[in-house]
């Protein structure tokens, strides 16, 4: 149990609100249930759009903002967007050229909407797999930037291949945007500037008037590392990369052994008294009887 009650739970979802087969468990859902009747919020935070968690928000019946597309996106409970962060439209026609010139698929995030130059089975297979839609094929990707706020891209290749590309365009972007991975090595994302999960929780947090050390946030990856040291109990899962568990305070099980469900029963509920804690209590109980005041008088 931590020393400061917790207020708030901000999960990622896959690779940690999941399971390996993308399922939610019962024993997960159940320390959410048991949390949110405490009177604890509970935040999704996921690199992918709201349509990828809108059958998760319907099974645990939730009724709290959410961040997704790795934090460029803040949604309220009613499914309205309250803060957005977006690329520099110039900026991402010259990235995605570049990676297209060197073959490396590319998905465009806007809102809800995910677009691609053209039909692909691979990544249509892979949006889907995790709850998504597949893209919209759209063509030029770059004819659409400066139409449509683009929240981030998503480059796609081998893992080696995207390894190099994160290093060249670090080295050409120059600060002026962000690039992270979410666990995944085939995958790099282009974020705007001074975004992620770390800070869309802090500025979520400051509208829920709710000070990050009452919250308790679980990840495994790269993109929930900010999350994880803002908040006051962060938790890496089982299975997190080294990096993850290096920043976390805490470490819990695997995604497949409940992790999620762990953390919650050690660090946010409350003990329910037993039956036998109230027998004990009132065995220990001592009771004085004051007697009547005595008067003078004839009987």
């Amino acid at each position: 149990m931590s020393e400061t009650t917790i207020r708030a739970i901000a999960v990622d979802i896959d690779g940690t609100l999941l399971n390996s087969k993308h399922k939610l468990t019962p024993e997960v859902e159940k320390a959410l249930h048991d949390a949110a009747g405490q009177g604890v919020h509970i935040i999704l935070a996921t690199g992918k759009s709201r349509n990828s968690a809108i059958h998760l928000i319907k099974q645990l019946k939730l009724a709290t903002s959410g961040i997704y597309l790795q934090g460029t996106t803040i949604y309220d409970e009613s499914g309205k967007i309250t803060h957005q962060k977006v690329l520099d439209p110039d900026l991402v026609r010259r990235v995605i050229t570049y990676a297209e010139d060197r073959d490396f698929a590319v998905i465009a995030y806007s809102g809800t909407r995910i677009m691609a130059r053209h039909e692909d089975k691979e990544m249509r297979e892979s949006t889907e797999k995790y709850h998504e839609p597949a893209p919209e094929v759209v063509g030029s990707l770059q004819a659409i930037a400066g139409t449509l706020p683009i929240n981030k891209i998503m480059m796609i290749g081998e893992p080696r291949a995207i390894t190099s590309l994160r290093w060249q365009l670090g080295f050409q972007l120059g600060g002026s945007a962000r690039l992270v991975q979410a666990g995944l090595s085939n995958m790099l994302e282009m974020l705007p500037l001074n975004s992620g999960k770390g800070p869309a929780l802090e500025t979520l947090l400051q509208d829920m008037n709710i000070s990050p050390k009452e919250v308790m946030a679980i990840g495994d990856a790269e993109n929930d590392i900010e999350m994880l040291k803002l908040v006051g109990v962060g938790i890496a899962m089982g299975q997190a990369a080294q990096m993850v568990k290096d920043a976390a305070a805490h470490i819990t099980a695997t995604n497949d052994d409940h992790g999620v469900a762990r953390a919650i029963e050690k660090f946010v509920l409350k003990p329910t008294p037993t039956a036998e804690a109230f027998i004990e209590e009132a065995a220990t109980t001592v009771i004085r009887i004051t007697p009547p005041a005595q008067t003078n008088g004839d009987s």
